[in-house]
């Protein structure tokens, strides 16, 4: 027959010990005690009388309010946002939640501003002399590419846009190439040209256009980065067409590792053979420029898409491949074009001056055989 709790206490010379505390009983399975009655004093006792495994109420209180935090609150996992605009992206990135929101959000400002293609973008106005005030991140592209120019002779230079169209590599398409053609678009090209004045853009000449491609990638992942920074992500791998700033660990809790594509001549992109691996941990942007994917063949001569300013025709250089890393991936993918079009003894010299650069260059001896060489302080990032 069953006895009321208060009866037990009052009968039992020792009360069970769940009148000496107030604790809820969970089920035998969790290894917490069971109640049954012992006829010989007709109360219910536990079958194990060890006080500590009882829960006591405030303690389960605790545990229950734990269990329930923790059912509400996310965890944080490593998630991808990825696509395909003028080129693939993929953002993988350790957060609670997706977010494809913020990072599309990002990319549809960059083409809002640099999109050549875009007939309402922010460049197009500038192209097109319409009278039109240039935000921030036209502000910061351009005066990336400005220093770059300055600190590279003029090797690199935004104002190539004729040319770079002239070429087909462009946003138009010119058609056949002559070296009056050349001579002519020349007298409109040159970073000196140009300038800011507060927000809005002043030409030399009403012809002279302004093309960003060579820092667009680069761009879009320092935009990414900073907005992944603002919402307190620790860990994350920006890849813009190859161009990346990384931060932190991947899912292994391990540097994140980058591959270096061997330059073959690959117009299809579907070679992935690699020649190098690269470990970046600390907040990096990395980016490589070569010669071996952008180009087509005409009369049994390859051209390739990066131009020689000075000249006016493509740089055709000694390095096939040119791969920088900076503090930030604009900077890094401004002075990868800019050593395609400097050669090795120029872009070593480049390096010299500016030691906050490391650079991994491959490129084909006499023979026709792959070497590479690589700064000194490039040597922590090679995985051996």
């Amino acid at each position: 027959m069953a006895t009321s709790r208060l009866s037990c206490v009052r009968k039992c010379r020792n009360p069970p010990v769940e009148a000496q505390y107030s604790a809820v009983r969970l089920p035998a399975s969790q290894n917490l005690p069971t109640f049954t009655t012992d006829k010989r004093k007709n109360c219910r006792r536990p079958l194990l009388l060890n006080p500590t495994r009882i829960i006591p109420m405030k303690l389960l209180a605790s545990l229950l309010l734990l269990i329930a935090v923790c059912a509400c609150t996310p965890s944080r996992q490593y998630r991808v946002t990825e696509g395909h605009t003028h080129t693939y992206y993929r953002i993988t990135y350790n957060y609670d939640r997706t977010l494809d929101d913020e990072i599309r959000g990002e990319i549809r400002r960059f083409y809002h501003s640099l999109n050549p293609f875009d007939s309402l973008s922010i460049v197009s106005a500038v192209n097109t002399n319409r009278n039109m005030e240039v935000d921030s991140i036209f502000i910061h592209a351009f005066r990336v590419a400005e220093e770059v120019s300055r600190q590279t002779d003029g090797m690199f230079d935004i104002t190539c846009a004729p040319l770079i169209n002239a070429w087909g590599f462009g946003f138009k398409n010119m058609g056949e190439v002559t070296p009056a053609m050349i001579d002519s678009m020349k007298t409109f090209v040159g970073y000196e040209k140009v300038r800011l004045e507060g927000n809005r853009v002043v030409k030399d000449d009403p012809r002279l256009l302004l093309n960003f491609s060579a820092v667009g990638d680069g761009c879009i992942c320092d935009l990414i980065a900073a907005r992944l920074d603002s919402l307190g992500v620790e860990d994350y791998l920006v890849d813009i067409g190859g161009e990346m700033t990384a931060k932190g660990r991947n899912a292994k809790g391990l540097p994140w590792h980058i591959g270096i594509n061997r330059p073959v001549d690959d117009s299809t992109q579907l070679n992935t053979d690699i020649e190098q691996v690269i470990e970046l941990g600390e907040r990096v942007g990395l980016a490589t420029s070569g010669d071996y994917r952008n180009f087509y063949i005409k009369d049994g001569k390859k051209y390739a898409h990066t131009i020689n300013p000075k000249t006016g025709y493509p740089a055709g250089g000694d390095i096939l491949s040119a791969t920088i890393i900076a503090r930030d991936c604009i900077v890094a993918d401004a002075y990868a074009t800019a050593c395609m079009a400097l050669g090795r003894e120029g872009a070593k010299a480049l390096q010299a001056r500016h030691p906050e650069l490391e650079y991994f260059f491959i490129y084909a001896d006499s023979t026709g055989a792959y070497r590479t060489e690589y700064s000194p302080g490039m040597e922590k990032y090679l995985v051996k």
